[in-house]
């Protein structure tokens, strides 16, 4: 991440008619959404600087400092702008504290985006002279025609042996639209079926319909026809060992949403809770584990996981004691062996697919996953989750409660 010097800063801080830096007085009000809009136009770049802009919080309109005091509360909540899943897919910015003209500022360094159109709330935001504005469809296809020059995370490479075919038209239009757009965007939409699929990244372009790996993941008819490893192995096993009796077997395969969906029905047939109606006046439900623990490692264990060069698929055996869920490939980017699970600590090395999760609804936030899954063991009285970290491997198991 590029960090601009105070006299770079300045620079953008004075020239109000700059397209590459917005100011806001405050973290009030309507500015949440504002700030969003701006972050998610300098993201997407339209003017093509291919340099970092700036938003400026702490700062008038005329440049000079609003006297706002900037606390970790206020860097916090401005982070949080990265990972609430309202801008899709995931920006690249940092936060920090400045002092500038002899007083706090803080600054959202935003780089330009390898991956648009982005959008927030559903819909693509540039930037126009000093503003933020809503992109047309020429402006669209601009950004679609841009992506194909940058370096392109795997999850949106083009599979040359599928074909635009392989992609249902019925979940595209009648499932992720409706969900990754507003409303009032869909209904003024003129665009082409192959001009909406590229500004999802489904395909490469409108006149490139190769499908993406996303697309084959979010939209594909028989997605392992080209991607083997993009399935589930469910296990039960009677015992606590890999050689003891297996007593449900299931390959679980099909389009991301299909197989979640499958996935879940199967381990809640096996979560059985038990009721007691002896220890307390009202009936007690006793569950192994909590369905959400294993919801957020199992969302985890798909998001994350490496599709690029293998076939191996993502792994739940559920023994007697205990769930292990083996995701392939290691931590990713900023994530390490060293550093896994800490709070704060989170890298995507599919963030297109981090965007049809967000959009099918099974994510909300993003970076709270394994957050989530230790508090509501602790809740449920089981022990914490373990993860065993490799370069080829994450696993995670979460042990039944005794």
């Amino acid at each position: 991440m590029l960090r601009l010097t105070d006299q770079d800063l300045l620079n953008l801080l004075d020239d109000t008619e700059s397209d590459r830096a917005e100011r806001k007085e405050s973290f009030k009000g309507d500015v949440p959404k504002k700030a969003r809009q701006a972050v998610c136009a300098f993201a997407n770049d339209l003017p093509g600087h291919n340099l970092p802009d700036i938003l400026f919080i702490g700062a008038k309109d005329n440049g000079e400092p609003s006297g706002l005091e900037v606390t970790d509360q206020l860097l916090l909540s401005l982070a949080d702008m990265k990972t609430d899943g309202n801008i899709l897919p995931l920006p690249v910015f940092s936060v920090e504290k400045r002092m500038l003209k002899g007083a706090e500022l803080a600054v959202v360094t935003v780089m330009p985006s390898d991956m648009p159109p982005h959008k927030y709330d559903g819909r693509i935001w540039i930037r126009t002279g000093p503003r933020s504005s809503l992109a047309n469809e020429q402006e669209e296809r601009i950004l679609v025609e841009k992506r194909r020059y940058k370096t392109l995370p795997f999850d949106i490479y083009p599979l040359p042996s599928a074909k635009i075919s392989d992609l249902s038209r019925v979940i595209f239009e009648n499932e992720y639209l409706p969900q990754a757009f507003a409303s009032d965007i869909l209904e003024a939409n003129g665009r082409t079926y192959e001009e909406r699929l590229a500004s999802c990244r489904m395909i490469v372009a409108p006149d490139d319909t190769t499908p993406t790996v996303t697309g084959l993941l979010a939209l594909g008819k028989r997605p392992q026809d080209f991607l083997p490893g993009a399935r589930i192995q469910f296990l039960r096993i009677n015992g606590t060992e890999l050689a003891d009796p297996v007593i449900d077997e299931e390959e679980i395969g099909g389009g991301i949403v299909e197989m979640l969906r499958r996935a879940e029905d199967k381990l809640k047939a096996h979560n059985r809770s038990a009721v007691d109606i002896v220890s307390a006046p009202t009936h007690l439900v006793d569950t192994p584990y909590p369905q959400a623990a294993i919801q957020q490692v199992l969302y985890n264990a798909i998001l994350h996981r490496t599709y690029e060069s293998t076939n191996a698929p993502t792994r739940v055996y559920w023994f007697n004691d205990r769930i292990e869920i083996n995701s392939p490939g290691g931590p990713y980017g900023n994530v390490t062996v060293e550093n896994f699970g800490k709070p704060g600590i989170t890298d995507y090395r599919n963030p297109n697919i981090a965007d049809v999760l967000r959009t099918f609804g099974f994510v909300q936030a993003f970076g709270r996953g394994i957050a989530t899954a230790r508090r509501t063991m602790e809740l449920n009285g089981n022990p914490a989750p373990e993860f065993e970290t490799t370069q080829s491997a994450v696993v995670c198991v979460l042990r039944r409660k005794s």
